[in-house]
């Protein structure tokens, strides 16, 4: 076990590098790489940027909308958050408003860090705070989410929030209970119903079952947290129903068909099995073998708060309507402090395994990205160059010199950390997260402007604007519209198509008609009395993705 003492008598330099400033500086680096300097990217970073872009306009503040209609999928916390920031950075002419909107994301991700670093302090010693923000930070599936327009970022934190709070109950039962009853109040405005159900049982464990709140001020504490929590969390809702019942009843509604919307299977659980097996990378190893060494413990708090949140979390992911992989990001703040329990008590085997695979892994995967880029500047090797000409053949290369440079100071600063590491029980994490750092860095210096072009909507909107100018402003007419591309074309178009069913399009009242299709669909056959005026494809495969605009011919 090491001391203190031991890392107190390492340099000055290296416990700046390796203590509270490196670690600063670390998170720092990783969530503002990437951030901002891009345009709005397909799926989800196009999807919940819509909400935020109405609230931009004036509308949906209460409510959330996308291209004016209702968006059930979160409450508006997030878009508050974002909106306020975009309105803030956008004033001062800082950001353009998609890219003050993502600083909200790494907001989010930062308390989430602070307060999982935190409970792990008080659950399990000083000496565990470092190790559960840094594999909080290093979680394979919180690295692009994080760099995205996600408002489950914000249930995540609020999540951290709670069990930070009840963490403190024992040594201070008022003040955690207060912050545990003000995270799942904001949990339920973030997530709605069933964020109040990741964080409102905990309470009622911690009184129950854990030893340590088996006293009057500690429970008294808790239900007045718990209190607080459904009083506050409850009064959005409420004016939501004074105000809007007819989208109060719609949002209720889909609560429940998000909670219990999935229909159990084999199938659905072992694609959750695959999703986490990555997602939680590196933290679930460690969570098992923290799990196992005190299995004869784990009605102690500090065992009991994180394992539960994270079996409620689970069970809430096996029966929701949403299985994709943002819907497991409020499983992370409870696996981390798992995993960060049992860090220091790895053997010292499997502690250097750790190290050495940490080292390699991100060395390799360096390499690769290196290969990448000299596929874009010297065409080499040439499999992959042929590839990224066949999936981006507009795309052209600007600004070699300067991005090869810094990727080679990314690289070499990497190493030299990496090299200069001191031998403590946070080695292997610090070397996992500084690898997964240099990576995304990396990565955002040499294949940002190829990922733009692939991902971004910018180009499509621009084009379908030239296309729309000889029609003055005339109505359009579409199909059922994915949610990112609603998105774009209010946001870069201004354009709110008017919805119809398929079967309606001839008798729409509208001359123009906008079909989009994807790998899913077939291309559109010709439609009859319409011509193709417009025609927009991008992608191959699965990324592929096209928008054909249709006039009627003969309108009077």
């Amino acid at each position: 076990m090491y001391r203190e003492s031991q890392t107190q008598s390492l340099p000055l330099l290296q416990r700046r590098l390796y203590g509270t400033v490196g670690l600063s500086l670390l998170i720092g680096f990783y969530l503002l790489a990437g951030l901002t300097g891009h345009d709005l990217w397909r799926g989800d970073d196009a999807r919940y940027f819509g909400p935020v872009h109405s609230m931009l306009q004036g509308e949906g503040l209460l409510f959330p909308q996308l291209g004016g209609e209702p968006f059930l999928e979160y409450p508006p916390l997030y878009y508050w958050c974002a909106a306020l920031l975009a309105f803030i950075t956008g004033g001062v002419g800082v950001f353009a408003p998609h890219d003050g909107v993502r600083l909200a994301s790494a907001i989010f991700t930062a308390l989430t860090v602070y307060w999982v670093a935190r409970s792990a302090e008080y659950l399990h010693g000083r000496l565990t705070r470092t190790p559960a923000a840094l594999l909080t930070l290093g979680s394979l599936g919180l690295v692009l989410h994080s760099h995205e327009t996600q408002p489950l970022l914000a249930l995540m934190a609020m999540i951290a929030l709670v069990i930070y709070g009840i963490s403190r109950v024992p040594e201070r039962p008022l003040t955690g209970s207060l912050q545990a009853g003000l995270g799942c109040a904001l949990a339920m405005l973030a997530g709605g119903i069933p964020g109040m159900l990741f964080t409102a049982p905990l309470f009622v464990v911690a009184i129950v079952i854990s030893p340590e709140c088996h006293n009057s001020r500690a429970s008294g504490g808790l239900l007045v947290g718990l209190t607080l929590a459904i009083c506050v969390g409850g009064g959005w809702p409420l004016l939501l129903h004074l105000q809007q019942p007819e989208l109060f009843a719609l949002w209720r509604h889909s609560q429940w068909d998000r909670i219990a919307g999935n229909d159990f299977n084999i199938d659905n659980f072992i694609r959750l099995i695959k999703l986490l097996s990555w997602f939680l990378w590196p933290l679930w190893p460690f969570a098992l073998w923290s799990l196992w060494r005190e299995r004869g413990r784990l009605f102690q708090l500090r065992w009991l708060l994180p394992l539960l949140g994270t079996a409620f979390a689970l069970v809430l992911l096996v029966f929701s309507s949403d299985q994709s992989q943002s819907a497991a990001l409020p499983l992370l703040p409870a696996t981390a402090l798992l995993a960060a329990g049992g860090v220091s008590t790895l053997r010292r085997g499997a502690a250097n395994a750790f190290d050495w695979f940490s080292a390699m892994t991100f060395g390799v995967f360096a390499i690769l990205v290196w290969v990448a880029w000299t596929a874009q500047v010297f065409t080499w090797p040439p499999g992959l160059a042929n590839h990224i000409a066949r999936t981006a053949p507009a795309f052209t290369l600007t600004g070699a010199l300067p991005k090869t440079l810094l990727g080679i100071c990314i690289c070499l600063l990497w190493f030299f950390l990496v090299w200069w590491l001191p031998r403590r029980p946070a080695r292997g994490a610090t070397n996992w997260t500084m690898g997964m750092t240099m990576l995304w860095c990396l990565a955002v210096t040499l294949l940002m402007p190829w990922f733009d072009h692939g991902r971004s909507y910018r180009p499509m909107g621009e084009a379908l604007n030239k296309a729309l100018a000889p029609y003055d402003g005339e109505c359009v007419a579409s199909g059922k519209l994915p949610d990112p591309i609603r998105s774009m074309l209010d946001y870069y178009v201004g354009l709110r198509p008017i919805p119809v069913r398929e079967s309606d399009s001839l008798s729409s009242p509208c001359r123009l008609l906008l079909v989009y299709t994807d790998h899913r669909t077939k291309k559109p056959e010709e439609i009859k009395g319409r011509e193709t005026v417009w025609t927009f494809r991008r992608g191959g495969r699965r990324q592929f993705e096209a928008l054909y605009l249709y006039a009627r011919q003969n309108h009077e």
